[in-house]
């Protein structure tokens, strides 16, 4: 009898035994999940080597990159206000929070695990106790580099060197459609009109002057060469757009910029406006050159240009 006694209090002591050895189970895979979500990786930024978290969840980004950011596809809970307002990413941040250099107390209520931006940003220090902040100098690199840079702070570098492979492979049979098209030798100029202000640009000046002159190697008008390639950019009067004026022109235009130098008969007799060689850009937005945006500037240009 002390036997059969014996054999039930066995079987429950194995029972518990089994549970508890599942609870541990399961308690040691939770510790491993959070393990995961709080690994970290060396990024060599321009300061220097600093630990970012190897899977973002919270992105700030206060000057830019936004698109870079949302092409790789991570996470972003705040912007700055250029990005904010940009009509090229209304969609994606809807629900995006507002932020600047400044709103230190909305940054921390928004829990960042990453923060990125320019290095002329205020309170960097400030912000590097928030969260691992990183911070570019414009210009520094090119386009299509900077993206290659983002993608290794957000450990997804291979997703952006895929990116950046094809658009160039894709801009580049652009450019020889286009040429052939056009002629070899036929001009482009982007010219701006912000505010009351007209510009022209270099080739590394956005308004798509990366994917005209750089990918798609269309020809810059000589006058354009002279004053705007070396800074990027050149002021001019509506009396002198004729002299920037290339074969084909891309306006951009801001929506509430001063146009009245469109209705001028020195502007009329321009070539490119009386061939209908104008093409008219949304100036708004247009400044970034992030892969969101020169996806859909590739698309306006091949539209433009070929018809297609």
């Amino acid at each position: 009898m002390k036997k059969l006694a014996f054999l039930p209090l066995l079987l429950l002591t194995l029972i518990l035994s089994a549970c508890n050895s599942n609870d541990t189970t399961k308690k040691e895979d939770t510790s491993t999940t959070n393990d995961k979500k709080q690994e970290t990786i060396t990024y060599e930024s321009e300061d220097g080597p600093i630990e970012v978290p190897a899977d973002p969840q919270r992105v700030i980004l206060l000057s830019g990159f936004t698109g870079n950011v949302l092409e790789l596809g991570v996470n972003v809970v705040g912007v700055d206000v250029w990005s904010k307002t940009n009509p090229t990413f209304e969609e994606e941040l809807k629900d995006v929070e507002e932020v600047s250099d400044e709103s230190l107390e909305k940054i921390i209520e928004l829990e960042p695990d990453l923060i990125i931006g320019l290095s002329t940003i205020k309170n960097i220090d400030k912000l590097k106790e928030i969260a691992p902040t990183i911070t570019y100098t414009w210009g520094k690199v090119d386009y299509l580099t900077q993206h290659l840079e983002i993608g290794k702070l957000l450990n997804k570098e291979k997703e952006a060197q895929a990116w950046v492979d094809d658009f160039r492979s894709r801009a580049e049979a652009l450019g020889e459609e286009v040429r052939a098209k056009i002629g070899e030798d036929a001009t482009v100029s982007v010219i701006e009109s912000h505010d009351k202000e007209l510009y022209v640009f270099g080739d590394n000046w956005a308004r798509g002057t990366e994917i005209l002159y750089q990918a798609m190697k269309l020809k810059m008008p000589e006058k354009v060469k002279e004053m705007a390639l070396k800074d990027g950019y050149y002021t001019i009067s509506a009396e002198l757009i004729p002299e920037y004026a290339g074969d084909y022109m891309i306006l951009s235009k801001y929506s509430d910029a001063d146009t009245s130098f469109q209705e001028t008969e020195a502007y009329k007799n321009i070539p490119a406006v009386k061939n209908n060689h104008v093409f008219e850009l949304n100036g708004n937005g247009a400044s970034f050159t992030d892969p969101v945006t020169l996806e859909k500037q590739l698309a306006f240009f091949k539209e433009s240009f070929l018809g297609n």
